[in-house]
Order: C-alpha cells, then sequence, then structure tokens
C-alpha cells in the first residue's frame, strides 16, 4: 500500500511542475489541429476517390 501512496505523491509533484496551455494557446492549438485533420481528410477522399476512379476506368477496358 506504501508504495502506491508513493505514486500517488510523485504524481501530484509532478503535475505541479506541469506548464499548462493559456486559454489563447490552447485555442490557437486546437485550431492548428482541426485544420490539419480536415486537410488530410480532404487529402485521403481525393486520393481515394482518384484511384478508385482509375481502377474502374482499366476494368471497363
Amino acid at each position: 500500500m506504501s508504495k502506491i501512496s508513493s505514486f500517488l505523491k510523485d504524481v501530484v509533484s509532478e503535475m505541479r511542475k506541469v506548464s499548462w496551455p493559456k486559454r489563447k494557446e490552447l485555442t490557437r492549438y486546437t485550431i492548428v489541429v482541426l485544420v490539419t485533420v480536415m486537410f488530410m481528410a480532404a487529402y485521403f477522399a481525393l486520393t481515394d476517390l482518384g484511384i478508385s476512379s482509375l481502377i474502374e476506368w482499366y476494368l471497363e477496358l
């Protein structure tokens, strides 16, 4: 039981050292992540559509 107590004390100690982002930084990071995810989703959707079209075209020959 003392190991668990010691672990939890260490966790609390480490969490106090964490530098949490400010609200403005967090908003900016969130926007960057969302834009990146949307860009990657569009890129892979278009790539998938293009490859699917090529395969369908090739199979029709």
